[in-house]
């Protein structure tokens, strides 16, 4: 989330700070640098499988990460997106576990469990509970050695499918199709990173089942890939499992790596494309040197001083003090061998582009004539310490320990390679970072600007056009009869019982003014988590003055008393936090994520933005909230997420207004200093705020900390009030179409306002709805995405706000299939209601995949924050979690058929469709709903 009168703004919250002892100083990089240590051990079998090992007993699951050495940059010209194509052919089943991999995965509980696809490498990671280990074992080495024998064509049409509604809908956001034009004008033709990982949609479309066989053979074999085990498991027993499921594997084909050099333009190359997006936005991009490249970790700590920390040159001119620009980013993509440097602007709205194009260049040649400060480069590398330790809480995951060593296992042949990096970070200097810029960032720019206007056509699938009839449904055989099965037949292995969640002690007290403190102690990394969360939110704004919560929330950390706004960002970095103010429906939290080493330092600075903001930012502030709206309103997810919740509320319920707490243009603008310090009054008072705490320090420790900064803070005025009593709206069911001509995909959202509150007990409700809309394998998902390919997914819940929560549905579908697809969800609704119910088999697989997964799912200090907040929002006790099980184990399937019938109604539903209109009325008008037909908001 985002975010006259200075007597009373000190009156209302007097700082504690001036009383207390001088402030805390940063610890030195050198201690923070020793934390990053991740032990591990290696081993590498007859076929070529490497083996990393890395022990954590935090908790009783281990993190499973398969990475192939193969990706878009391997793919031969015509063949593009294969890799991709392929990620997502293997996880549809194998010879000796067929149906899709997510059932196995879910039924022993796994968390952070997906795959992805990039230039360099595909990627599949699960964490399982200990038990279930060996069956996610069996699983990786069923795919890796005996996949092609249930590969057939009904699998690779629908998998086609699914892979081209992803890329409609990434192209249909706003600059979405950027992606395409920078590749495509940095790497000349030929290049290995030319194209996109997505691929066109042309090769998707000529892709056969003898191109998917060749390429699997020739690049998944066991000598191609890294297995990496990290949490609760040590290489002694590790070693015996992975040989026994991944030993009879064959070798496969060598492959030569795909050499790739780091090409220069000619020339400086300025282009201009339209697209429908609110602001204009600004790139400057280079091809740049790889990951392992001598260069990479001086471009990288360039790009954080350009444009990447919060007090980086560019914010610090262009957003602070020019105001040219209402936001920025500069950053480094190390690939494996070419990097991308590029540069953001995104123009504020009424100043000349091209004022700003040439403001941005000089910067930047200022910038590599000058070089940065060493105290620039410290900040730089001591936010890139803290982000490595905080990525090393999860022990599997996209980004947690499993990823960490298997990404400089691939690459770098060592899984330990990161730590050698952070050495290379610390060693840098205000020379050798400009060095490197001068080397390589003084050689010709591609200049790219996005303008508002009218989008290029649209290149279409021929087959997603063509197709009138849904794809032939799954089915779970073992084997296709497309290829012969490999080898004997498998058994998957017995999972033991599934170790009970060990749920932390919750300590509640209080600070002499009212404060309520929730603390929970999570050892093993020092590292501390704050929240400082009070009522409010967003159905606290005046119904006169929507955004008003996110205006004064984004204005926090925005200068204070003592300290500006570019200071305050500063002092973050040097500490290696993060101080974060953002809302949601019912609340309001300040939150602080900082090294325990500098929590001292870390606490004046929470301190500080919490009771003595000047709202002296407001202007620029107010400009770029102002901007953030109209980019939400180009963006077809964002359209249709401002626009439902006051269709199925009305205009008088809290609720019933834009998700994102953003507001109503018209209202923010006229927002005033006096209006936020008022609203800050009402609000954020001591007797109404609770700081959660997740830290591995004892609260013994803390509290003296927090009472000495927080303690003399005192209320002003009275308390501000909410209108829950209002009543709910009864909305006429029907379909709003936003028009959005030009749109490669429609985004269709539902909803419904349930009798129920967010205070009730709604586990019945979310576990019969897992089997209709709340999981990869729901019905709906399933029926939409897997079955007839017209959408990446599908999703149905409730949004958990402490009031009447909503039932919603969301759902991007290709174009000419919008209407079929509304049809088709109402009859999925409609029959999990009535004729097909949820059945013992669904409630069985919910209750024991939520079960299993409890054990990971407070691997990290967030997690953990998260889930004690969520418990003190709905007045549930503490120790919810702990009890949790029994809840799931005694609900019955009857009970949850019947809870379902009670509470959802699709008869009430409210649809909103982006899309073109042109193409999706006629089809929308077929389905006996009332069609309205309103105009999407223009790019401005």
């Amino acid at each position: 989330m985002r975010l006259a009168i200075p007597a009373l703004l000190l009156a209302s919250a007097l700082s504690p700070l001036s009383a207390a002892t001088p402030p805390a100083k940063p610890a030195p990089l050198s201690v923070l640098a020793d934390q990053v240590k991740l032990p591990y051990e290696q081993f590498t079998l007859a076929n070529g499988l490497r083996v990393v090992v890395s022990t954590d007993r935090k908790a009783p699951v281990v993190g499973v990460s398969v990475w192939y050495h193969v990706g878009s940059k391997d793919e031969p010209a015509g063949k593009t997106g294969f890799a991709h194509l392929f990620e997502h052919l293997m996880f549809n089943g194998s010879e000796n576990a067929p149906g899709d991999f997510f059932k196995p995965l879910e039924s022993v509980g796994a968390t952070d469990y997906n795959g992805t696809t990039s230039f360099d490498r595909t990627n599949y990671f699960e964490t399982v509970p200990t038990q279930a280990l060996p069956l996610a074992l069996f699983l990786e080495s069923d795919r890796m050695g005996h996949l092609l024998g249930a590969v057939g064509q009904e699998t690779l049409d629908r998998q086609r499918g699914v892979v081209q509604n992803e890329k409609r809908q990434d192209d249909n956001q706003p600059y979405g199709l950027v992606q395409y034009a920078e590749q495509q004008t940095l790497f000349p033709e030929g290049h290995p990173y030319h194209h996109t990982t997505i691929g066109s949609m042309a090769d998707l479309d000529k892709a056969s089942l003898a191109d998917v066989r060749e390429w699997f053979r020739g690049h998944y074999g066991p000598n191609n890939a890294v297995l990496v085990l990290s949490g609760d498991i040590d290489a002694a027993t590790a070693k015996p499992l992975v040989k026994k499921y991944f030993g009879d594997i064959a070798r496969g084909p060598q492959p030569v790596p795909t050499a790739a050099s780091v090409p220069t333009l000619p020339a400086r190359k300025d282009e201009t494309i339209h697209d429908q997006v609110a602001t204009t936005r600004l790139y400057r991009q280079w091809a740049v040197p790889g990951l392992l490249d001598a260069d990479s970790v001086p471009l990288d700590i360039a790009a954080s001083v350009l444009g990447g920390l919060a007090s980086s040159r560019l914010d610090n001119i262009l957003v602070r003090k020019e105001r040219l620009a209402v936001s920025v980013s500069a950053n480094v993509e190390p690939l494996e061998r070419v990097g991308e440097f590029e540069v953001q602007v995104d123009v504020r709205p009424g100043v000349d582009p091209r004022l700003v194009g040439q403001r941005l260049d000089a910067i930047i040649a200022d910038f590599i004539a000058t070089g940065p400060t060493a105290d620039e480069i410290q900040r730089a590398v001591t936010q890139e310490i803290a982000g490595r330790i905080f990525s090393m809480e999860k022990v599997g995951g996209f980004s947690g320990r499993a990823a960490l060593l298997a990404q400089g296992a691939v690459y770098a042949n060592d899984p330990g390679f990161y730590e050698k990096q952070l050495k290379e970070y610390a060693k840098e200097t205000p020379a050798s970072v400009q060095a490197a810029m001068q080397k390589w960032l003084t050689r010709p720019v591609y200049a790219l600007t996005v303008s508002p206007g009218a989008r290029a056509p649209y290149e279409e699938a021929k087959a997603g056009q063509e197709a009138d009839k849904p794809i032939a449904g799954t089915k779970e055989v073992a084997a296709s009869g497309a290829a012969p099965a490999t080898g004997p037949k498998r058994e998957a292995p017995p999972v033991g019982d599934i170790s009970a969640l060990t749920y932390p002690a919750i300590t509640r007290t209080k600070l002499s003014n009212g404060v309520t403190l929730v603390y929970a102690q999570r050892t093993g990394l020092p590292l501390t988590r704050l929240a400082v969360t009070f009522d409010g939110g967003f159905s606290a704004d005046p119904k006169d003055a929507l955004g008003t919560a996110t205006l004064m929330l984004s204005l926090l950390d925005e200068g204070t008393t003592t300290r500006s706004s570019a200071q305050i960002a500063s002092e973050q970095e040097h500490l290696g936090s993060r101080i974060a103010a953002g809302g949601s429906m019912d609340r309001a939290e300040i939150d602080l994520a900082v090294l325990t080493p500098n929590l001292a330092p870390g606490l004046d600075l929470l301190a500080d933005v919490t009771l003595n903001p000047t709202f002296a930012d407001l202007p620029r502030v107010k400009a770029e909230q102002l901007a953030g709206i109209q980019s939400e309103m180009s963006d077809p997810e964002g359209l249709a997420s401002r626009t439902l919740p006051g269709l199925i509320y009305g205009p008088s319920y809290p609720y019933g207004v834009p998700s994102s707490g953003s507001g109503d243009p018209a209202a923010v603008a006229k927002l005033t200093k006096a209006d936020l310090v008022a609203f800050k009054d009402k609000w954020l008072r001591p007797s109404d705020t609770s700081i959660f705490i997740v830290s591995d320090q004892p609260l013994s420790a803390i509290q003296p900390m927090l009472e000495s900064r927080f303690g003399a803070w005192k209320a002003t005025g009275p308390a501000g009030t909410k209108a829950t009593g209002a009543t709910v709206a009864t909305p006429k069911p029907r379909i709003v179409l936003l028009d959005r001509p030009g749109s490669p995909q429609s985004v269709i959202q539902a909803g419904e306002v349930l009798d129920a509150k967010g205070s009730d007990e709604l586990l019945p409700l979310v576990v019969a709805n897992d089997a209709l809309g709340g999981s990869f394998l729901s019905r709906l998902n399933m029926d939409i995405r897997e079955t007839k390919a017209w959408s990446y997914g599908v999703q149905a819940g409730i949004s958990r706000y402490a009031g009447r929560v909503p039932y919603l549905v969301a759902a991007p579908v290709q174009t000419d299939k919008t209407g079929p697809s509304i049809q088709a969800m109402l009859g999925d609704i409609k029959a999990f209601l009535t004729t097909q119910p949820l059945t013992d088999a669904e409630r069985e697989r919910t209750v024991e995949r939520s079960i299993r997964q409890l054990p990971g799912s407070f691997e990290t200090g967030n997690e953990l924050l998260d889930a004690m907040q969520r418990n003190d929002l709905l007045k549930r006790p503490d120790d919810y979690y702990t009890h949790i099980a029994d809840k799931y184990r005694a609900l019955t399937t009857a009970e949850l058929n019947a809870t379902a019938r009670r509470e959802i109604d699709p008869a009430r539903f409210v649809w909103v469709v982006v899309g073109d209109a042109a193409k999706v009325k006629p089809q929308l008008d077929t389905l006996g709903l009332p069609v309205e037909v309103v105009k999407a908001p223009a790019a401005q």
